[in-house]
């Protein structure tokens, strides 16, 4: 007879991490909130809509084409909540999002039916969020190095687990994801309707408010457009601009760069505490607002 494996010498499996949201200091809370990676923002919106389950639900139950940024405003709220409102916070977040998502559900143009709460949607909306605050450093900053990276990315991937996200759908290190994320982008992301909204509005950016006058107006959403644009695309896999039929020529990646130097130079005169002044007043905003329960509020970045 053969051997039995004896289970007290046996390999046991690495437990996994309690689920954690971000922590007072650490690699998700120094860059996550960056104003560098306000920059990325339409980028990552572009890519999340890309996936066909997350452009189906935007098309059939967001108000994203009427009021953009309504909109832009909640997500600021949802993910300056998670990241820097402090565990409580960002658990009651998470459970927010579940239940507004659970009920999209409905079938996409090409005849498939979708839910909001895909695993494999909702795990690429997180993946999105991970991954453009790392570009950002690397286009508008120093770059992070290889700790700063690894430690950013488990920090994120215990914001995937606050979110419900199962283990076994998030790489446990960032080369993982990086395959993941690769794969993703090759055999997944499509064109469809929700790409096309958004790259109509980085064309022509709504106005914020009605009463601001659009002789006013105009002339600034041309500037922010250009440049919204020149990131977004510029900083697209090439295999997805292609299949997105986004033009971009060397001039462009030129203008791009020089773009680059400019907020590298401009971001290095703002102390680093500044960087993330912005994130952390809409996070203060969202927890501790007129709308919320005193007795609810904590410090940013309690547990």
């Amino acid at each position: 007879m053969g051997e039995t494996e004896n289970p007290a010498t046996s390999a046991a499996p690495v437990p996994e991490p309690r689920v954690r949201a971000p922590r007072r200091g650490g690699y998700a809370w120094r860059y996550f909130g960056d104003m560098r990676s306000g920059l990325m923002a339409p980028q990552l919106l572009l890519l999340q809509v890309c996936h066909p389950v997350v452009g189906a639900g935007v098309r059939d139950h967001s108000d994203f084409r009427a009021t953009p940024w309504a909109r832009l405003v909640r997500t600021l709220l949802s993910l300056s909540t998670v990241i820097y409102g402090g565990q409580l916070a960002a658990e009651a977040e998470a459970k927010r999002l579940l239940g507004v998502h659970s009920a999209m559900r409905g079938v996409d143009p090409a005849g498939r039916r979708y839910h909001a709460l895909d695993p494999e949607a909702y795990h690429w909306v997180h993946a999105t969020l991970v991954k453009g605050p790392v570009d950002a450093q690397r286009l508008f900053g120093r770059g992070m190095s290889e700790e700063e990276v690894e430690g950013y990315y488990q920090e994120m991937r215990g914001v995937g687990r606050v979110w419900g996200i199962g283990p076994r759908h998030l790489p446990r290190d960032w080369t993982g994801f990086l395959r993941y994320y690769e794969t993703m982008v090759e055999d997944r992301l499509e064109l469809n309707e929700s790409v096309s909204a958004v790259l109509e509005e980085l064309r022509r950016p709504a106005r914020p408010f009605r009463w601001i006058p659009g002789p006013l107006w105009w002339p600034f959403a041309a500037l922010a457009s250009r440049y919204a644009r020149l990131v977004t695309i510029g900083t697209l896999d090439p295999v997805l601009r292609q299949r997105l039929a986004l033009d971009w020529s060397a001039r462009d990646e030129r203008s791009l760069r020089r773009f680059a130097r400019l907020v590298r130079l401009l971001s290095a005169l703002v102390p680093p505490p500044l960087r993330i002044a912005g994130s952390l007043a809409i996070a203060y905003w969202a927890t501790h607002g007129p709308a919320t329960d005193p007795r609810t509020r904590r410090p940013l970045g309690a547990e």
